[in-house]
């Protein structure tokens, strides 16, 4: 299979990129490592594969709406 048929079936599947689903895995893994294991938002930045925390952080927050430190306060509010 060439790569961009690869690409269009995956949309197809998943209505994202390739891309896109990577990293809505990397943020959801990043999510459960800070709040169900307590781990530093940096520490579950690198340990997600991001280099950079402020990267991590603007792509945390467009995706759960809430910077990471402030998701983490909020959601061991309904826990």
């Amino acid at each position: 299979m060439s790569v961009p048929s690869f690409h269009r079936h995956f949309k197809d599947i998943t209505t994202m990129s390739p891309i896109q689903f990577q990293k809505q895995l990397r943020l959801q893994e990043a999510r459960r490592l800070i709040i169900s294991e307590s781990t530093d938002v940096a520490d579950a930045a690198f340990r997600v594969g991001y280099e950079s925390p402020t990267q991590f952080s603007r792509e945390y927050s467009r995706m759960f709406g809430f910077p990471p430190k402030e998701d983490r306060k909020r959601l061991k509010g309904l826990i």
